[in-house]
């Protein structure tokens, strides 16, 4: 199961991506149970996991700044 594949979600590399599984779901009706779309489909995973951890990265990074800027503020504070 993905998460949502809405394009606004994604990059462009993984919106045409998402866009060959769908066509590929469409074409095969039977085939994608089968296993016929299943080379584009780990494409797919592959840069939503991509996506992902970069989006984990920033985040993390935006929290150690926060929280040092906290730190910060407490050590101002108590030095007044």
């Amino acid at each position: 199961m993905h998460t949502d594949l809405s394009a606004h979600l994604h990059s462009v590399e993984c919106n045409k991506l998402i866009e060959e599984l769908k066509a590929c779901h469409d074409n095969h009706g039977f085939g994608k149970f089968i296993g016929i779309c299943n080379s584009i489909d780990d494409q797919v995973i592959k840069c939503l996991k991509a996506e992902r951890v970069a989006r984990s990265a920033a985040n993390r990074a935006k929290a150690r700044e926060r929280q040092s800027r906290y730190k910060e503020k407490l050590l101002q504070e108590e030095a007044n």
